[in-house]
């Protein structure tokens, strides 16, 4: 079992930033990406931005394209979502989730954090 556990969401009006972090309990070869997550409200959960723990690739999604990097700290097992330039449209409970590769589809992940609410004020 791995547990994620998330932190770093808030209310931020509009052109403001918040770091996201997500620890994970232990890393396993077999789910070598970690990617966030978004669910607006009433709308389905989404593929933000994902990186391997081995090598760092990474994917970003077009709304949060320059605007959101995602980074990792292998040595304390935690990734990162720096959201820049924040935008109403980016409210939404984001949960991080661990996984074998770069994946959009949320069902291949198969650890879930409990999500963190980010709130952005126009």
């Amino acid at each position: 079992q791995v547990q994620l556990g998330e932190s770093g969401g808030g209310l931020v009006q509009a052109g403001g930033s918040l770091r996201l972090s997500c620890a994970a309990s232990r890393r396993t070869f077999s789910r070598n990406a970690m990617g966030w997550f978004r669910q607006p409200p009433g709308k389905e959960r989404e593929l933000t931005a994902a990186i391997t723990w081995s090598g760092g690739s990474t994917y970003d999604a077009d709304p949060v394209k320059d605007r959101c990097p995602i980074s990792r700290d292998n040595a304390k097992n935690t990734v990162y979502l720096q959201m820049n330039s924040l935008k109403p449209e980016d409210t939404a409970v984001y949960y991080c989730a661990l996984g074998p590769s770069l994946a959009r589809n949320s069902h291949l992940y198969d650890y879930w954090g409990q999500g963190t609410q980010v709130t952005v004020s126009s």
